[in-house]
């Protein structure tokens, strides 16, 4: 009796501290990430656990990294991952120093977490953003605010960069696995003498801007006038040729009119000169005489009739 009762208790402890050590043995990986299995006997394994339940070797330990879009703060408000101020300061090229709020966005490759582990020797996701993504940002955006004069960063040319440092991150993350998804200035301020020094620039520059707008405007004004004047007197020219081909066209059909006339009298007369024959004459001077005699001048074989032009 006391042999069964003693067995019964061993197999119980044992089957509970198989379980113990099974249950130990599960590992969650969750949804976006990845797991780096670390083998105390053999290293680094090839395969990388996916999302989901894995049973693992008490003698193997798994370090799981983000393969989704992670956000992440440097500002000064408390917000997401940054519990405190993480605002920093950047330098400038004319010698001043700019306080900025920056987001950024962040994954790792999933095709290259292993090369991670080892090149951080073990350390996971989260401790890598704490002890290295978030300081290298501060580090490499102050390489590039150095290029920039304050009047640039904190004016017109923020855009521009904000585009370039987006750039130059994820470039230099690149060599170790780390994506770069975004990054974004959220808050740039100045002391007050510098926020002055910027206003009367963005002053002068707008009303350089619109002296400008004001001098295109004349000139494309002036380009209007002058081909409304070019094309005024090119139609005032157009009608004034008009005027002189209609012109000329009545004094040619004047002309013709003229000359048409004169040639039809010219034949008439012709006509009629050819048609005055010595017996027409006659007919005609008997037609007219009334029976009278002709009164002559002048005597002898020189004398001349006259014709009573009164009668």
């Amino acid at each position: 009796m006391n042999k069964g009762y003693v067995g019964a208790i061993v197999l119980a402890v044992v089957i509970l501290v198989g379980i113990i050590v099974g249950v130990s043995c599960l590992t969650k990986i969750d949804a976006g990430y990845v797991g780096v299995v670390y083998n105390m006997k053999g290293g680094v394994e090839d395969e990388v656990l996916s999302q989901g339940w894995h049973w693992i070797s008490p003698t193997k330990k798994v370090t799981t990294y983000s393969i989704g879009i992670e956000q992440s703060y440097l500002t000064s408000e408390h917000k997401g991952d940054s519990p405190k101020d993480e605002s920093f300061n950047i330098p400038t090229s004319d010698g001043k120093t700019v306080r900025v709020n920056l987001e950024f966005s962040y994954k790792f490759d999933a095709d290259r977490v292993s090369e991670t582990f080892v090149s951080f020797k073990g350390r996971d996701g989260e401790e890598i953003k704490n002890t290295f993504i978030k300081p290298k940002i501060i580090a490499w955006t102050q390489e590039i605010s150095a290029n920039y004069p304050v009047t640039d960063i904190f004016g017109d040319k923020r855009t521009q960069i904000n585009a370039e440092l987006d750039v130059y991150l994820r470039e230099k993350f690149e060599p170790y696995g780390i994506v770069i998804d975004t990054v974004n200035f959220t808050d740039i301020s100045v002391d007050e003498e510098t926020a002055e020094a910027i206003q009367r620039k963005v002053t002068a520059q707008q009303e350089l801007e619109l002296a400008e707008i004001e001098a295109k405007t004349a000139m494309i004004q002036a380009e209007k006038d002058k081909e409304v004047a070019m094309k005024q007197a090119e139609a005032e020219k157009e009608v004034a040729l008009i005027n002189a081909e209609q012109k000329k066209i009545a004094a040619d059909a004047e002309a013709y009119q003229i000359k048409v006339k004169a040639e039809a009298e010219a034949e008439a007369n012709k006509k009629l000169a050819e048609s005055l024959t010595d017996e027409l004459i006659n007919y005609a001077y008997a037609q007219s005489w009334n029976g009278e005699l002709p009164i002559y001048m002048g005597g002898g074989s020189g004398t001349i009739p006259v014709l009573d032009m009164n009668k």
